[in-house]
């Protein structure tokens, strides 16, 4: 049966009609609740703190510009989701022909998003992050999360920071049961081959 107080934590959805109707204290619990995974999985898309700050708060603002047209077709959690794939996607969309493939190889593995082990580590849906032993394991493991391809990524972190199940997966990123469900297997074995060579 559950408790008094887990029966009295209100729903996002709930927090986002409370919203609409003016309630600034409601879009505060929901940037609490999911200000910390929505960025984790930005930051560890683009890699580079400064951009992903960016688009943090323009996810942010698409929420708070949406609210009045807001209805809980969907859980609030995939639609904010979809919201930071979105961005993400405009992102490297616009920077395609601005920053070169070179560029972005040579990126420093201590660099950007690596830099900010602590923070991507805290409250991670990694478990295996906080299994490892040694930060050095950790880095390892963030800088295989940052090379795998990036639609096996994107999936990977759809479940690990958005708590996607599937299904969520599928609709954030437009594609099919049967590729999401692809796309994270591949992601999972690549990951845990990683962790077997530390093993």
């Amino acid at each position: 049966m559950p408790s008094q107080a887990a029966s009295s934590t209100p729903t996002d959805e709930s927090l986002m009609l409370r919203f609409a109707h003016g309630d600034m204290k409601a879009f505060e619990l929901l940037y609490d609740r999911h200000e910390m995974a929505c960025w984790r999985f930005i930051l560890r898309s683009v890699r580079t703190p400064e951009i992903a700050e960016d688009l943090l708060q323009d996810v942010w603002f698409s929420v708070a510009r949406s609210v009045a047209s807001y209805a809980p077709r969907a859980k609030f959690r995939t639609w904010l989701f979809t919201l930071a794939h979105n961005r993400v996607v405009d992102h490297f969309r616009a920077s395609r022909n601005t920053v070169s493939l070179d560029a972005a190889e040579d990126t420093d593995p201590g660099d950007g998003a690596l830099r900010s082990a602590p923070e991507l580590l805290a409250n991670s849906g990694f478990g295996p992050l906080r299994q490892l032993e040694s930060r050095e394991q950790a880095l390892a493991l963030l800088g295989a999360i940052e090379a795998l391809p990036l639609q096996q990524r994107e999936a990977f972190l759809l479940q690990a920071e958005g708590d996607l199940d599937v299904a969520g997966i599928a609709a954030v990123t437009g594609v099919s049961f049967e590729t999401a469900k692809s796309r994270l297997r591949y992601a999972r074995k690549r990951l845990r081959d990683i962790l077997w060579e530390f093993a």
